[in-house]
């Protein structure tokens, strides 16, 4: 444990948390002995934490360092039908300016072959249809952190919509828009939206000063398939496709097949794969793992989670669940030291303990992945979501860790190299803060102080 002195630092800094915040924080060194236990076995909502567990299956699960030939998305005739396909990839885009993962490539495949299709349909029969996850909350399904999930995933499951300095609000088409945004003489744009889950009307309301700049909205789709089929269809148009009929979506429904527990040992179904007209082929996994882990992107993390519950299974959330679980079985990880409902952390279904973090970090540090796992962490005053936190501190640069937060809930696990060089790892979890308070100071200011004493 801390010198007396350092140990009442920590009592101290922890206490300095909103009231009523449950605490819980467990750091040890590199021969696992404690050096810090607060409620260290207590179950926490882990917030994006979740992401640890996650992308430390797919790098124990996948390959990581190859071309992602596999997740990629593809394109085929089916009779006067185009069908565009997706497979998991998290990082396809319909960007102007795109260079790599591009679904212009796609649609120049269909325009070498035909100058007439009927209708597009967007499949995304890779993994079954599980959009959101379990426990997260309704209201974050318009924005861009609550995105729907889909193995055809296009541009980050959003879009934008713009506001300028006359109130009026414009998008790309996608959306029927209701706008009631006033102009007033000063002061700063003040908007919001909303939109009902499955309709495409949105409503964007609020305030914004006469003749300001434009402001741009990020919201997020219901239906991705059906988005990327849309998209598909005007790239087509522009190309000189003559398309007759319209963009449609091909789902697979979740069925008991879907969980491993209910499929026991019967072999997963699959249909063998159509051949493509044209595939892409994405960069290492391993890039977009750094992406996901440095500014905490929900959706790719989810995508993580069916890609490798598909390697035996599915592509199901549980056949996710069951490779976690596998997982964290190796590292000795109890059971009951975790409850996951998705991949990312935006349910607060979701439970760990600091042991159980710690226990995965330190399992991560002995595989051969474990080091290039721990570079996608944002790094303390350096990049990602720790960017600022840390910086100009004892742990500037010496601090690798991912961050999490949701609705009373911040957590923060990892790395840290204290004053000694040695390499300690932590877990600190903070729940129940009364209206939405941050805890983040409290868990800095004890790290800083362990940091210190070691």
């Amino acid at each position: 444990m801390p010198p007396p002195a350092a140990a009442e630092t920590v009592e101290q800094a922890l206490a300095s948390a909103p009231p009523g915040t449950r605490i819980g924080l467990l750091v040890v060194d590199a021969d696992g002995r404690e050096l810090a236990a607060v409620r260290a076995d207590e179950r926490f909502v882990p917030a994006s934490n979740t992401k640890l567990f996650t992308t430390a299956a797919a790098f124990a699960t996948l390959d990581t360092a190859a071309p992602d030939v596999a997740g990629g998305a593809t394109v085929r005739l089916e009779g006067r039908d185009v069908v565009l396909a997706g497979h998991g990839d998290a990082r396809l885009s319909s960007a102007a300016d795109c260079t790599a993962d591009c679904l212009a490539e796609l649609a120049r495949a269909v325009v070498a072959r035909t100058r007439t299709v009927r209708d597009v349909i967007g499949d995304d029969t890779a993994f079954p249809d599980e959009r959101w996850p379990a426990g997260m909350s309704w209201n974050n399904i318009p924005g861009r952190y609550g995105t729907a999930i889909s193995a055809l995933t296009l541009d980050d499951n959003v879009t934008t919509l713009t506001v300028d300095g006359a109130g009026k609000v414009s998008g790309d088409g996608y959306y029927r828009i209701d706008g009631r945004v006033d102009v007033t003489t000063g002061g700063e744009p003040s908007l919001g939206y909303a939109r009902l889950p499955g309709s495409d009307r949105m409503t964007v309301t609020g305030t914004i000063p006469a003749g300001h700049a434009p402001v741009t909205l990020t919201v997020g789709v219901d239906d991705p398939a059906h988005r990327a089929a849309w998209r598909f269809v005007r790239l087509l148009r522009a190309a000189g496709v003559r398309v007759t009929g319209t963009a449609r979506v091909r789902h697979r429904a979740v069925t008991p097949a879907d969980d491993p527990a209910t499929r026991g040992q019967a072999p997963v179904a699959r249909a063998p794969e159509p051949v493509p007209l044209a595939r892409l082929t994405p960069g290492p996994l391993a890039e977009d793992v750094r992406l996901t882990n440095k500014v905490s992107q929900n959706l790719h993390a989810d995508l993580l989670l069916r890609r490798v519950g598909r390697v035996t299974g599915s592509g199901s959330v549980a056949d996710g669940q069951a490779v976690v679980a596998a997982l964290l079985d190796k590292a000795g990880v109890a059971r009951a030291g975790y409850g996951f409902s998705d991949g990312s952390g935006m349910s607060s279904y979701n439970r760990i303990s600091p042991r159980t973090a710690v226990a995965l970090l330190r399992w991560a540090a002995t595989q051969p992945w474990g080091a290039a796992w721990r570079e996608t962490l944002p790094v303390g005053g350096v990049d990602g979501t720790l960017a600022r936190r840390f910086a100009g501190t004892p742990l500037d640069g010496k601090l690798f860790a991912k961050t999490g937060t949701l609705n009373a809930a911040n957590a923060l696990s990892g790395y840290l190299i204290a004053a000694s060089g040695r390499t300690l790892t932590f877990s600190a979890l903070a729940n129940d803060m009364a209206d939405d308070a941050s805890a983040t100071a409290a868990i800095d200011r004890a790290l800083l102080a362990i940091a210190a004493a070691n």
